[in-house]
């Protein structure tokens, strides 16, 4: 797991391909019953406006049960919900998953610690994603 110093994302590496990647944690979030709220297909869309950019994919994704009281103990948090998980090929052709750390999370929006756990959920879908 690598973190940018001060950013608070963390990459890790993906066995797949920006598509597998993206329906396998498609298909975890489904099984799981969790709410796909987008699926925004940055270089699809860059491809339509004649530009070209490695595969880049974003899943907005939740539950309103676990977000709301995340929301409700610190409202600020709603900028950054629903999670996200971003599944990129970089300029050597790897493909990486990327993700705002819970623990960022937590300490940018002061979620309470018994809250942690409704956003921590992103790091084990990015690396069963990724596996």
């Amino acid at each position: 797991m690598a973190q940018a110093k001060g950013n608070g994302i963390i990459t890790i590496p993906s066995n797949h391909s920006v598509d597998e990647t993206v329906e396998k944690l498609r298909g975890i979030l489904t099984a799981k019953g969790v709410m796909i709220f987008a699926l925004v297909d940055h270089s699809g869309e860059a491809e339509k406006a004649g530009l070209k950019m490695p595969p880049t994919k974003l899943l907005i994704f939740g539950s309103p049960k676990a977000g709301t009281p995340v929301m409700l103990a610190a409202p600020s948090i709603a900028i950054d919900l629903p999670l996200k998980i971003l599944v990129w090929e970089d300029a050597s052709g790897k493909v990486r998953v990327s993700y705002n750390g819970p623990q960022y999370l937590k300490e940018r929006h002061g979620v309470p610690d018994d809250l942690l756990k409704n956003i921590a959920v992103v790091e084990a879908l990015a690396s069963n994603a990724a596996a």
